[in-house]
């Protein structure tokens, strides 16, 4: 279906050669929700995993940013319980230049570099800190069930 003129804006659409790794498309019944899926970045502990989040654009859009959160499992420093993340162009850094693709590849570079000094999952932040190995083996196990998710 065609967009309505109103949010025909290029913002909400992902460029026509989108990135490596991330992938957005609106939901069926609502543009202003957007189904996501960010696979795990080559390398590291998130490899091989295929996150699923979902985008949710306000009437304020593009001023304000959108909420995203991950459905899929997520064990990550900077991921609530309930997969909001906590990242700063998605709060205080927010620029209406950013669009789909902005916000998938700077949540899928977030998983690889976290930052634990704001911690959203004080468990996740401490192993990633202090017990490296079980903390890739907290990930490898989100990663596999991400694969059941799909």
């Amino acid at each position: 279906g065609s967009l309505p003129a109103r949010t025909g804006s290029h913002h909400m659409q992902l460029q026509e050669d989108p990135p490596v790794g991330v992938s957005g498309a609106p939901s069926e019944n609502n543009i202003m929700q957007w189904n996501a899926v960010i696979f795990g970045p080559e390398g590291t502990p998130f490899e091989d995993g295929t996150f699923k989040l979902v985008i949710e654009f306000s009437e304020e859009y593009p001023n304000k940013p959108p909420t995203v959160r991950f459905l899929s499992k997520m064990f990550h420093p900077n991921v609530y319980a309930d997969g909001s993340i906590c990242l700063d162009i998605l709060q205080n850094r927010w620029s209406p230049t950013y669009d789909v693709s902005s916000i998938l590849t700077s949540i899928q570079s977030l998983l690889d570099e976290p930052n634990p000094n704001s911690p959203a999952n004080s468990q996740a932040a401490q192993l990633y800190q202090e017990n490296k190995r079980e903390y890739e083996k907290r990930v490898s196990a989100i990663v596999e069930q991400s694969w059941n998710d799909s």
